[in-house]
């Protein structure tokens, strides 16, 4: 009991913000108003003390004792990959949750993505207030409007080009690992999906405005595109066995861990919370011979069993609880 918390307090060391919930609220202890967290970081023999606290909705973080003010400052300072059987959502789930989890990786290597992200975000809000409020308006004044879109397809249009060229790396990696998992017997495909493929966000935006205001929110852009993930060109989604998607979902996080290690030049902490339960003797070797390379320097494993893991890797860390 508790072992998976262990695990969630290193990922908010790392980005600030929980794995499995994005309500804070849902991290205090009962009966509490707030959290402290506090780690150590090592790494080429510095050391860097974070803590990070949240009390009465107002979270505050400090490394090395000094106040952190932006958060895009701090985000890819320190980094983790987390593996979590809900983590079949990504494959199984709608678009939303394969965007954030691209954004999520985008942010940390790129921080002018980071900034650019949080700019489209609060521009695509504050273009549907827009749109809520002029909907019943028999005449418009557009000076707002154009400058929202403004905003939307200078940033949006960035966020598509980076997207695409992070598919084009974070494919080669991707089926690398799924070949080592599967036997290799299979072709894997990474397809992204987005508005901007046929047509500039400036004239998605300019033609599609007469619905977006009948439903009062946007509808074409960045914030639809989606990611289709295919084995033999059919989807893993509709078509996938449980066992291809285990392997195809280890074979993402796998490639996740590498396509940070060479953006940042420094290798992630490998989170895994009880992921082994009802994986075949075939995946459970391949996934074990993987992550005990020499590559991944520090690995947290909570399980239910005691198993003998990482061979000779003292590095390696299992919580068993």
């Amino acid at each position: 009991m508790g072992k998976t918390n262990l695990l969630e307090a290193v990922y908010y060391l790392c980005y600030t913000k929980s794995y499995f919930t994005s309500y804070q609220q849902q991290l205090v202890k009962h009966g509490c108003d707030g959290f402290r967290i506090e780690g150590m970081f090592e790494e080429n023999c510095k050391k860097q003390n974070v803590v990070c606290k949240w009390k009465a909705g107002k979270k505050e973080l400090f490394e090395n004792e000094a106040p952190i003010e932006k958060i895009t400052d701090y985000v890819g300072k320190h980094t983790a990959v987390m593996i979590a059987p809900d983590d079949i959502e990504i494959i199984n789930e709608g678009s939303e949750i394969r965007r954030k989890w691209i954004d999520g990786i985008l942010a940390q290597t790129d921080k002018h993505y980071f900034e650019s992200l949080l700019q489209y975000q609060q521009a695509l809000q504050q273009r549907n207030a827009w749109l809520k409020m002029n909907v019943q308006k028999p005449q418009h004044d557009f000076t707002m409007l154009e400058f929202y879109d403004e905003l939307l397809v200078k940033h949006g249009t960035y966020l598509f080009e980076r997207r695409l060229r992070f598919i084009d790396e974070f494919v080669v990696f991707l089926k690398e690992y799924y070949t080592v998992l599967s036997g290799g017997k299979e072709a894997l495909a990474l397809i992204y999906k987005s508005d901007l493929q046929s047509r500039s966000l400036s004239e998605l935006l300019k033609k599609g405005l007469y619905h977006d205001l009948q439903m009062q929110r946007t509808l074409r852009g960045i914030h639809k595109d989606d990611i289709e993930f295919s084995l033999n060109s059919r989807l893993i989604k509709q078509y996938g066995s449980q066992g291809q998607k285990k392997s195809y979902l280890f074979a993402l996080k796998l490639a996740q861990f590498q396509y940070l290690k060479v953006q940042l030049a420094s290798a992630p902490v490998l989170l895994l919370d009880d992921i082994f339960e009802k994986l075949d003797p075939n995946r459970l070797a391949s996934l074990q011979e993987i992550i005990s390379g020499a590559e991944y320097k520090q690995v947290l494993v909570t399980d239910t069993e005691n198993r003998a893991f990482f061979g000779g890797n003292k590095s390696m860390q299992t919580i068993l609880l």
